[in-house]
């Protein structure tokens, strides 16, 4: 009977041996990760921040760089292409399609903000706001996005860089990064198009009106203000694409 009695209780202690074990492991990582500094400084991650700061100021200065470069070459193969005035069209055409172009015309100018850190419910019954609650986020930029490229805008810019195929809306916390620039809020939004359909697909888009709920009831900011002549930069940052090729 002893016997049975041990073999009972031998799961419980070789548990009790794992737990200590893992105890330790535990303690070990953390000695390691900790290093003796202290893990809630804010210190690494204000450096991050500067990084971040610095690489959005050197490019920047490389994006201007690249447009006077592009703007040289460009004038260059005009100059050398001895095209005929058809051809000449056709490539500036693509140029506007492609958004390396200027583009000026009707358009609208969409603004977000965050609320105030202090910002309270607008109307009674609505619950305290959370922090997430009071911040533009990446959705909220793609939608108006989206909605306006739904409404036929001819063309985007997100803060003072056109929109291309490729482009990217990101979002880090309440910080916005496009093409490898960082802007933080107000942010806007400006579409060259029919002012009036732009407008309606806006109202249309349902991520948009969620965001407008929010407006109402805490505080951030949305406005949307029309232009009878507005124009939007080419973009002159690079151009990656990717492609693939058959096997076989």
């Amino acid at each position: 009977m002893g016997k049975v009695t041990n073999s009972r209780f031998r799961p419980i202690r070789l548990a009790t041996a794992g737990v200590f074990a893992l105890a330790g492991f535990l303690f070990w990582v953390s000695f390691n990760t900790a290093q003796g500094t202290d893990l809630r400084s804010d210190d690494s991650m204000l450096r991050l921040s500067d990084l971040i700061q610095e690489r959005s100021r050197s490019n920047q200065e490389l994006d201007a760089s690249v447009a006077r470069l592009r703007r040289e070459i460009d004038a260059l193969a005009r100059r050398d292409s001895g095209g005929t005035e058809a051809e000449q069209r056709a490539f500036e055409d693509l140029e506007r399609a492609a958004g390396t172009r200027k583009l000026s015309g009707p358009g609208l100018t969409v603004t977000l903000d965050d609320a105030p850190p202090d910002a309270a419910p607008r109307m009674p019954g609505l619950p305290d706001p959370q922090p997430n609650d009071l911040v533009v986020h990446q959705q909220d930029l793609q939608a108006v996005v989206n909605a306006l490229w739904e409404g036929g805008a001819r063309g985007i810019k997100v803060m003072d860089q056109r929109l291309i195929s490729t482009s990217a809306v990101r979002c880090v916390g309440n910080t916005l990064i496009l093409q490898g620039r960082l802007y933080s809020p107000p942010y806007t939004i400006t579409a060259v198009g029919d002012t009036g359909e732009l407008r309606d697909a806006l109202d249309r888009a349902p991520a948009v009106r969620n965001y407008r709920e929010y407006v109402d009831a805490y505080g951030l900011g949305w406005s949307v203000e029309e232009h009878d002549e507005v124009t939007l930069p080419g973009y002159t940052g690079a151009v990656n694409l990717r492609h693939t090729e058959p096997v076989g």
